[in-house]
């Protein structure tokens, strides 16, 4: 029994009248509680508010409107002695009216409620999908559906923001083939999805409002559009593309609550599409990543081993890129009974243009250091074999080039602008093997050989600015000085030994500093 029923039948016990409510459902007006079981339904004329009306066979019935939002109407019968239920009209009335009014209210809360449930319940369905797609295009086709279902819509789209094409992309669509919608100019101001990108507010306009050509394929009447945007507590608002939805299937206009619930799923969706960029970004740092470690084990490759001039002389040599590639390099050949040749370069700048460029004077110098045994013809070789690439680069290349006789005990070289080469004596005393020509790719002249007495106990020490031009965190150089010195006190030890020592001297002045220039060391005893 209801609470309605409950009081109809105290309210019989306690006064002995008979007693109905009636309410009015779309056209029919049904019984809700009852006393009786009345033998024809009554009559309902339209009644003012607290107007009574006489019904019934014998007129003793008495009718009244129930106050209040719902069409209910109280009916009162006689006493047990036959009076007229006046005055127990006037009591149950009020009564009756706040049952029914807490029942509107209940319903429409319950109503509401379920309402509520389809959105959370959406939103959840959302939360999901994006938590378990990485690929924006079948997540936003999921969503789509999924939101097509609760609003009732049958058309749509979702269209994400090109920045390089000022233009929007569909990337999902509802009711229509992806490949006949086209993309959207931004500054199309005929087009709804347009003027919601640029505003970055939602808007829903009617069935005869904006009809735009690219927008026919996902619109049928009116159309709800909401933009998708990014919004973190740092930064403005950025609008990532719009949200379309049209064509409703009860044909009710869109409203103000489907506008809200849209914001909230555009919002996720922007989520979703930020996401999707953070990770493509991370795919292609790694992949770029990978490439630069690949292009560095590469460069290392070209490098020849120390041993490659042995037993005819022992070398040490290291190359330590400032970037994964550098402009660096070293480069040893075998030339014949006794003779070595050793050279160290340095090509302006660093980073992929100056690694292609060392690859380039890696393989020439290879090819024409096997061609003669002069110093200088081989630099001379070079500047032509790489004139054009230095030229097109705008870059040079210092480079200094040495041929040790030990038959004949002398070293001739050739040093086109390269200030870091030097000889070192048993005795501690060292001497600079000067630059007689500019860079490569500085100067037209042909480069020029010298020669010099060498020694057994001679050491060939060279290095690039790198070394000498290494910084701590406060910018202080390390200075060709302290390098000498290093390498004069070390003099007795092997080569690799002393390449190490300068190395750790380079390390301990940068302190993890990040390092500016490319380093280059070669120690040479033969």
């Amino acid at each position: 029994m209801t609470d309605l029923a409950s009081l109809l039948a105290a309210f019989k016990t306690a006064s002995g009248c008979e007693a109905s409510v009636w309410t009015r459902t779309g056209e029919v007006v049904v019984r809700t509680a009852s006393t009786n079981e009345p033998t024809r339904p009554p009559r309902f004329p339209t009644l003012s508010e607290g107007t009574l009306v006489q019904d019934g066979d014998d007129g003793t019935d008495l009718i009244a409107a129930v106050p209040g939002p719902r069409a209910a109407w109280l009916i009162v019968g006689p006493s047990r002695d036959g009076k007229s239920p006046a005055p127990q009209m006037q009591f149950l009335l009020p009564v009756i009216a706040q049952i029914t009014q807490s029942s509107l209210e209940v319903e429409h809360a319950a109503a509401e409620l379920a309402e509520r449930y389809e959105e959370i319940n959406l939103l959840y369905t959302i939360s999901e999908i994006l938590g378990r797609t990485v690929d924006l295009s079948d997540a936003t086709k999921r969503i789509l559906a999924e939101v097509s279902d609760t609003v009732g819509a049958r058309k749509g789209s979702v269209q994400v923001y090109d920045a390089a094409a000022r233009s929007l992309v569909t990337v999902a669509v509802l009711g229509a083939e992806a490949s006949s919608v086209d993309r959207i100019a931004i500054d199309d101001a005929a087009c709804v999805s347009s003027k919601v990108f640029r505003a970055g507010h939602a808007t829903i306009v009617g069935d005869t409002e904006m009809l735009a050509d690219p927008e026919k394929p996902f619109r049928r009447g009116a159309m709800l559009s909401v933009p998708i945007l990014w919004t973190t507590p740092k930064s403005e608002p950025e609008t990532l593309g719009v949200v379309n939805l049209s064509d409703r299937r009860t044909g009710l206009p869109f409203t103000a609550g489907d506008q809200k619930l849209m914001s909230a799923i555009a919002t996720q969706i922007g989520t979703a599409i930020q996401n999707s960029r953070l990770v493509t970004e991370s795919l292609q740092q790694q992949r770029f990543a990978q490439e630069m470690q690949l292009a560095h084990d590469l460069q290392m490759l070209l490098l020849p081993e120390t041993s490659a001039v042995a037993p005819n002389a022992i070398v040490g040599a290291r190359v330590v890129p400032a970037e994964s590639v550098g402009g660096d390099l070293y480069n040893l050949f075998r030339l014949g009974p006794g003779k070595t040749g050793v050279m160290v370069g340095d090509v302006s700048g660093h980073g992929y243009q100056a690694a292609l460029v060392m690859a380039l004077t890696m393989s020439a110098s290879a090819i024409h250091a096997q061609g003669t045994t002069d110093p200088g013809d081989v630099l001379n070789a070079l500047l032509h074999s790489l004139a054009d690439e230095l030229r097109q680069a705008e870059m040079f290349v210092s480079l200094f080039y040495g041929v040790i006789d030990r038959a004949s005990q002398e070293l001739r070289f050739a040093n086109a602008g390269h200030p870091h080469a030097f000889v070192i004596a048993k005795n501690g005393t060292a001497e600079r093997l000067a630059a007689m020509d500019p860079p490569l790719g500085m100067g037209l002249g042909a480069p020029q050989a010298a020669a010099r007495p060498w020694k057994q106990d001679d050491l060939l020490l060279l290095f690039t600015d790198g070394v000498s031009d290494a910084r701590d965190a406060n910018g202080r150089r390390l200075g060709e000085d302290r390098v000498l010195e290093s390498a004069r006190i070390a003099r007795a030890e092997a080569p690799d030994a002393i390449v190490d020592r300068l190395f750790e001297l380079v390390d301990r002045h940068v302190a993890g500093a990040p390092l500016r220039d490319d380093l280059t060391i070669v120690v040479l005893r033969s």
